[in-house]
């Protein structure tokens, strides 16, 4: 492992945004921040403040384009590293990774039976859906 990939340990609890963050889940730590304020990232199921402190072993669940996650925080850090330190951070229940991959697949297929459009629709395309939708 190179010395980039490490995660430092800096103590026991960390701010909420700043785990979001050092995990990756959201790309700065004002979009953390504002995720948490929202209500799309909770701690053991109750909505907090950005600056509420995370500990080890707490259930960290956040719903993002859709899915939800739920994992449970393995580590602590406030720096942000690469994703495979990040991934150290936490790990995901079987059940979120299962009805995450399930929601991608039926999401994959209803986009696959979804009409194609390219462009706008030419007369003889419009007079075809007046006739579908009168």
């Amino acid at each position: 492992m190179r010395k980039t990939d490490e995660v430092v340990l800096s103590s026991e609890r960390t701010r909420f945004d700043k785990w979001l963050w050092a995990a990756r889940f959201c790309k700065t730590r004002s979009l953390a921040a504002q995720a948490i304020s929202t209500g799309q990232a909770r701690i053991d199921g109750e909505r907090v403040k950005p600056a509420h402190e995370v500990r080890l072993g707490q259930r960290v669940t956040m719903r993002r384009d859709g899915l939800i996650w739920d994992v449970v925080v393995t580590g602590i850090s406030d720096r942000r590293g690469s994703a495979t330190a990040a991934a150290l951070l936490y790990s995901e229940a079987a059940g979120s990774i299962a009805a995450r991959e399930e929601e991608v697949l039926r999401r994959r297929a209803a986009a696959a039976v979804a009409p194609r459009w390219s462009g706008r629709p030419t007369k003889r395309d419009r007079r075809k859906l007046r006739q579908l939708f009168p």
